[in-house]
């Protein structure tokens, strides 16, 4: 481990350390952020009479729509002169929500990414082939942090040019990599097509995230690179990559930095809290946080939590894989289905290449769900149309959604250069 004594606290003393760092966060908020001194002035609650953890749930939620609302600056908690680094997001679905480090962050975010990375597999003296994206995006920079702090000899790939990528590899050896699971995935495809098996590489683990994958995206890297695929997850708002890492040794649900961030799950159509096993929307409240400490942020993506310590020897939370982004959840005539969902079927099938898009346009004044994917060069043992009715079927009698499928040659549907694009909604499109 990388910070044992941290990461096998029981339950009792992380307990004591949480409701510690809550206190001083609610304080911090309350004299510090106008925003949140409302909102807890609203409730009722003052920092001399808060009690820490027992009373998380009298805490007001924080949306996406909060920053974007405040932008650039209004949840912040120091002056912008005081941070050392801002990150912020795309902003294609609306104004981008801006996040700032000062170095205590920057110190807090290395360390949590550098266990991430100890916990997948990784040791000091590693070469690390870092694929993620660098920029205003958190992936790159933040395991780039995390894995100077753990000893490992760092690679900073970004994302991109394939067979640059490649020759990296294969000259610097590295044993770990990061990046979008579908954009590794196509590193392994473009390696094949020159000839190459990614199997020979060095390569022996794997960390992977920034979009929902499926325990199918996994064996398939696993099966082509030969490596362990370990799912890791983290979010702007929240620090960036290194929130929750899987452990090597059980894939068995991602281990949650509960010193820094405290985590819950509740419905979320009435924000209610739900029991340990129960899916709902995850809800973090960071513990350490200095230039935007966030109260119960609600993150949209669903999932569970497992309180019980790991075979691995690590005591704090477990979360589920992530089923899906509520905001990216398709309902298809009346049916709810997540893209996660269909690359799971989609995935399953040996006939097919694991790389796919789902179709979403109005029809009169009905949805049309249409799955495009891409015959695989071992499918000759069904026809084209056999196949699309296979498919078919197991939409319908798997996620009770009715589809199109239509299928493409091998190698023709596009290939990420980081974040796949796995949805095309032309339901705003206006049609002459």
């Amino acid at each position: 481990m990388f910070q044992q004594s941290e990461e096998t606290l029981n339950r009792e003393e992380l307990r004591q350390l949480q409701s510690n760092r809550l206190k001083k966060t609610v304080k911090r908020v309350y004299e510090r952020v106008p925003f949140y001194r409302k909102q807890l002035e609203d409730r009722g609650i003052h920092p001399d009479t808060f009690r820490g953890v027992e009373q998380l749930e009298l805490l007001p939620f924080t949306r996406k729509a909060d920053l974007r609302e405040t932008y650039p600056f209004g949840l912040f908690s120091v002056p912008t002169g005081d941070c050392l680094r801002l990150h912020a997001s795309s902003g294609t679905k609306g104004k981008p929500t801006v996040v700032g480090y000062t170095r205590t962050d920057l110190q807090s975010w290395a360390e949590v990414c550098a266990r991430a990375i100890v916990t997948a597999g990784g040791k000091r003296g590693d070469v690390f082939h870092n694929a993620y994206g660098y920029g205003l995006f958190t992936g790159g920079l933040g395991m780039h942090a995390g894995a100077e702090m753990a000893g490992v000899t760092v690679v900073p790939a970004s994302g991109g040019n394939r067979s640059r990528q490649i020759t990296l590899i294969e000259d610097f050896q590295p044993r770990g990599i990061a990046g979008t699971p579908s954009f590794i995935l196509s590193l392994a495809e473009t390696m094949e097509q020159m000839g190459k098996d990614p199997r020979s590489t060095s390569l022996e683990y794997g960390i992977f995230g920034a979009e929902p994958w499926s325990e199918e995206m996994r064996k398939a890297l696993e099966e082509r690179w030969g490596i362990d695929a370990l799912d890791i997850y983290g979010l702007s708002e929240v620090v960036g990559p290194g929130v929750a890492i899987e452990c090597r040794e059980e894939k068995n649900g991602l281990h949650i930095a509960e010193d820094h961030f405290l985590a819950e799950v509740v419905d979320p159509s009435t924000g209610e809290p739900l029991p340990d096993g129960e899916e709902g929307e995850l809800v973090f409240t960071s513990l350490t946080k200095e230039a935007i400490p966030l109260l119960r942020y609600r993150t949209g993506d669903i999932a569970s939590l497992d309180r019980k310590p790991c075979p691995c020897g690590r005591t704090h939370a477990r979360m589920s894989r992530i089923k899906g982004r509520l905001d990216d959840m398709l309902i298809i005539r009346g049916v709810n289905m997540f893209p996660s969902e269909a690359e799971r079927l989609v995935l399953a099938q040996k006939e097919l290449a694991p790389h796919y898009q789902l179709v979403v346009e109005r029809v009169g004044m009905l949805d049309k769900l249409t799955v495009e994917v891409e015959m695989s060069q071992d499918s000759d043992r069904l026809s084209a149309q056999q196949l699309s009715g296979r498919l078919r079927e197991l939409f319908k009698e798997g996620l009770g959604v009715t589809v199109e499928v239509i299928l493409h040659p091998s190698k023709t549907l596009p290939r990420s250069e980081g974040k796949a694009v796995r949805v095309i909604d032309r339901r705003g499109e206006v049609k002459i």
